[in-house]
């Protein structure tokens, strides 16, 4: 990923349909009594607004030809590595009667992988469920599985919102990233609210005394700045995400992956810029209000605000480790021995993917995954003996 100015500039179409957001946008910001909105809303708009937002319209999101690579784009021996610890919990629970639900499956790639390498074991669910909100990704996602995988295409079903008595695995990569924030600064020991508002012709960013509610959470951060101006984020949608999933979920497991850090990492008082960045045609940039509806905006995973939350609602953190050690434990290596057998001359490619998915200057380690479950034995996860639960 490249971060790189100037920015490549949008086509003609894409300009419209961003300019119509910002309209959207304004014409909000204008019904407010401040005239402003929390930058938490701005960035929903930004990336859901129906038919306009980054994630909903029909743009390519993902791939080289999109604005930025998942894993499962990367190889396909992540996906396998998933499906392997899916494997055990189907065993347990009675794969006939247990379901995999993934959140936003994107391309449709890790989907597609899963689903062969269980059928390879003989392990298939009873169905697949993909939770999509963009209608061009379901499109896109059908046309692939109706050509990678048409066999398999019976057990895949999609959906709108959480099943009741769901039992099974859920699967959340790279979720928590693309959740709305509440931008905030500490300023010469102050607490500001970043807000938008719109001057007639453009958005502009604006400072505002937080909200008590807001000030007290940044408080029990105890954050402690080295400079007169510390910025960064808070995702307020972390909890009440995990209560409808603790909801729904009856028996089994949820396996979030994403990129962060621990709470005492994420809020050090060295990371005084906060963690969002703005995904551009594979450049990464600062510029939220850069075209909005074009680009992705993301922030980083504080995983010990997850952990908390899960509590809460009666999930239980089995584990938390980095992407590279649960790759590892889940047959990496094996995996790539049998592709190799299959495409000895894809050697180059695979050992490439593989360094990218581990090594820490990659996505090893800023990646982390972390379990949580219900009712389920902490055993039947392949890597219990080497997490760091007790960093959270």
């Amino acid at each position: 990923m490249n971060i790189s100015s100037p920015l490549p500039v949008p086509t003609t179409e894409e300009h419209e349909l961003s300019h119509k957001l910002v309209q959207q946008i304004s014409k909000e910001i204008q019904q407010t009594t401040q005239q402003t909105i929390p930058f938490r809303r701005f960035m929903e708009m930004a990336l859901y607004e129906p038919q306009l937002g980054y994630y909903v319209a029909g743009k390519h999101k993902l791939g080289h030809q999109g604005d930025f690579t998942t894993a499962p784009e990367i190889s396909p021996l992540y996906s396998r590595c998933i499906a392997q610890q899916c494997q055990p919990i189907l065993t347990e629970l009675g794969n006939k009667s247990t379901d995999i639900l993934e959140f936003g499956a994107g391309s449709g790639a890790m989907a597609a992988e899963i689903l062969r390498y269980l059928d390879e074991q003989k392990m298939l669910p009873k169905q697949y469920l993909i939770l999509e909100v963009s209608p061009d990704l379901i499109a896109r996602q059908k046309q692939r599985f109706s050509h990678e995988i048409p066999n398999l295409v019976k057990h895949i079903q999609w959906i709108t919102s959480l099943p009741k008595n769901f039992k099974g695995v859920i699967l959340a990569n790279e979720v928590l990233d693309a959740m709305p924030v509440d931008l905030f600064s500490i300023i010469n020991n102050k607490v500001y609210e970043q807000h938008i508002g719109f001057d007639g012709t453009q958005l502009t960013v604006h400072d505002q005394p937080a909200s008590n509610t807001l000030a007290a959470i940044i408080d029990d951060l105890s954050i402690k700045p080295h400079s007169n101006s510390y910025t960064s984020e808070i995702n307020p949608m972390i909890s009440p995400w995990l209560h409808a999933i603790a909801e729904s979920l009856t028996q089994g497991i949820m396996i979030l992956i994403d990129y962060g850090y621990t709470r005492q990492e994420y809020y050090h008082p060295d990371r005084n810029i906060g963690t969002l960045l703005c995904y551009y045609q594979h450049r990464a940039h600062g510029d939220f209000l850069y075209y909005p509806g074009l680009q992705d905006i993301t922030a980083n995973v504080d995983f010990t605000a997850v952990a908390e939350a899960a509590d809460k609602v009666e999930l239980t953190v089995l584990s938390f480790t980095s992407q590279a050690t649960f790759l590892i434990a889940n047959g990496l290596e094996q995996h790539l021995i049998q592709a190799l057998e299959y495409e000895p001359n894809k050697h180059y490619q695979y050992a490439q993917q593989v360094r990218t998915l581990t090594l820490p200057a990659e996505m090893g380690e800023h990646f982390k995954v972390m379990i949580v479950g219900k009712k389920i034995n902490e055993g039947l996860l392949s890597f219990t003996g080497v997490d760091s639960r007790h960093k959270l």
